[in-house]
């Protein structure tokens, strides 16, 4: 009789930690969805924009997974292909009505918001790396797309697309 317990009490903390396991899985995936439009009111640089949802305050999103040469920053000058990545965000976004997708971390030390964007239902940060308007950056925990998005960058390098042509050191 000892012994039928203990195949039931094994046998139901498995199936707990299975159980718990899977919900984790799950809400880990309803956690990073896409969630609400958003309007693009502002784009502020190739990896950087403010975003406005119906009733709620505007909110700059820092791109996750990319980084466009700076163009804005206090302490660097323009660099190569900076402008031409924030032209190409600013005609891609601004007006547009896009759909946001958190990761692990949610911030930045700047306050911002970090998130995947999705125009059209497609990855916007991986149309910047295929076009060769920015490198991968990858800052854990921060790393759902980061294998396809390393695919993309190293094709566009493959092609010397975008940055990968024009900025070749002399």
């Amino acid at each position: 009789m000892v012994r039928s317990r203990a195949v039931v009490v094994v046998t139901l903390a498995a199936t707990s930690v299975l159980g718990t396991s899977a919900l984790g899985w799950w809400f880990g995936d309803q956690r990073r969805a896409a969630d609400q439009p958003y309007r693009v009111v502002q784009v502020l640089d190739g990896d950087t924009i403010v975003v406005r949802a119906v009733g709620a305050p505007d909110e700059t999103i820092r791109l996750l997974g990319v980084d466009t040469p700076e163009t804005h920053h206090p302490r660097k000058p323009v660099q190569c292909y900076g402008p031409e990545a924030a032209a190409y965000t600013t005609s891609r976004l601004f007006g547009q009505v896009v759909q946001l997708e958190d990761d692990v971390e949610r911030r930045d030390i700047y306050g911002r918001r970090l998130a995947y964007v999705y125009l059209d239902g497609a990855n916007f940060e991986r149309e910047l790396l295929r076009k060769g308007y920015a490198r991968l950056l990858v800052i854990e925990p921060n790393h759902a797309h980061a294998r396809d998005m390393l695919d993309d960058e190293l094709n566009a390098r493959a092609r010397r697309v975008g940055l990968w042509r024009a900025c070749e050191p002399s």
